[in-house]
């Protein structure tokens, strides 16, 4: 009884919260993506949103490969606004050949005087797309899928200085051995600081719970630079993650910090209004 009282005290706390105040918070941040992971950010409603992330193999590969110019790995994503709080997206990576989707819901907004953070809601699904390993095996679908859901929470404390946290978990349905878990949680936190009018940096990274993983697996750490024009994000990053998915910067991450085990890349985002405003 304790606990149903306490729980809809803190509801009411925070429906009186998203009521009261005055004028909203915009622009948290300046994109939907931080580096790998999402920001609290929607697509307007009609608005379609056509990003290509690009990831270049180890600086730390050396003259040999041409300090990661050799390789390549590119994610076209397409996003997509349902309503101003309401986006959907469906994506293509070249890594694994991994089909992904998402769907994403803004639950609070930050407001002057009242509600203090923005707070969405995120889900994803991906699958992978290579062929099977052992094909003379019985193979189920299933076991190519990957899920993933994040709760992001985030506040604008400032024109120039936006802070976010991402608790997430995500599920495998098939694990390479019986020492990693099919559940994996992890905590994510980003900040975005604005220098200029059209440039900000923005620093992301997810700790993942002790003893999920295997013993090779790191932490995800990247930084970014975002250069903003008229319709477009161009941003400039280094990251020890590979992947762009849940499933890769999160689980897959091997990329040693202190040996410079970092991956340069970038991601191109392009606005395109598809149903006129209301």
């Amino acid at each position: 009884m304790k606990n149903l009282t306490l729980l809809v005290f803190l509801l009411g706390t925070i429906v009186g919260w998203s009521q009261d105040g005055g004028a909203y918070t915009y622009q948290t941040f300046k994109d939907t993506r931080i580096v790998n992971g999402h920001s609290v950010e929607t697509n307007d409603a009609g608005e379609l949103k056509f990003i290509i992330q690009h990831r270049f193999g180890l600086l730390s590969g050396g003259a040999y490969e041409l300090f990661g110019l050799d390789q390549s790995n590119v994610r076209i994503a397409f996003d997509y606004g349902l309503t101003n709080n309401m986006s959907i997206g469906i994506a293509r990576s070249s890594f694994e050949k991994t089909y992904d989707g998402f769907v994403k819901y803004k639950l609070l907004a930050q407001r002057e005087g009242g509600m203090p953070f923005t707070v969405t809601a995120y889900a994803s699904m991906a699958c992978k797309g290579l062929k099977w390993e052992d094909p003379e095996r019985k193979n189920y679908f299933t076991s190519r899928l990957y899920y993933g859901y994040q709760l992001l929470i985030a506040r604008k404390f400032h024109d120039r200085f936006s802070a976010q946290l991402m608790p997430t978990l995500v599920h495998r349905n098939l694990i390479p051995d019986p020492s990693v878990k099919h559940d994996v949680m992890a905590m994510g936190a980003a900040t975005r600081m604005q220098l200029t009018k059209m440039l900000s940096v923005q620093l992301e990274y997810f700790y993942v719970l002790p003893n999920q993983l295997a013993a090779d697996r790191t932490n995800s750490l990247s930084i970014g630079v975002d250069i903003e024009t008229k319709g477009h994000v161009f941003q400039l990053h280094v990251s020890n993650s590979r992947g762009m998915t849940e499933r890769f910067y999160i689980l897959d991450t091997t990329g040693d910090v202190a040996k410079g085990d970092f991956h340069i890349g970038f991601n191109i985002s392009r606005d395109f209004r598809i149903t006129r405003r209301k």
